[in-house]
């Protein structure tokens, strides 16, 4: 499993917590220095079953900065992923990536659902 996170987000020290009282084994990546890239980007979107706009971190400075909130109903699936794939910090945080299926943002009795917890 994969774990990328953001260390200085609270929700991320949350969940990583969790995994670990829960002795489940990930691999650690910090999102802001190892970007996804645009292919994972859509590999993760198909496999999580989520709209697209839930991959963006809307309570993010750059997020705001940018007014994304009126420019992505304008914006094709290629643009946001193209947006995504250039700054971790406008990417949801963590997201779980597990063997069948991506989780975006901690949601303990979702994430205890998909592991088996």
């Amino acid at each position: 499993m994969l774990f990328v996170y953001y260390p200085k987000c609270s929700t991320c020290q949350k969940a990583k917590k969790w995994l670990e009282e829960n002795k489940i084994e990930f691999e650690e990546r910090h999102i802001k220095e190892d970007n996804p890239t645009l292919d994972e980007l859509k590999e993760w979107h198909c496999a999580s079953g989520l709209p697209l706009k839930r991959f963006f971190n809307t309570s993010g400075l750059k997020y705001k900065e940018l007014q994304l909130k009126d420019k992505l109903p304008t914006m094709s699936e290629e643009e946001q992923y193209a947006l995504l794939a250039t700054d971790g910090l406008l990417v949801k945080r963590p997201i779980l990536v597990c063997r069948d299926r991506v989780l975006v943002g901690f949601r303990e009795a979702e994430w205890k659902e998909a592991l088996g917890v």
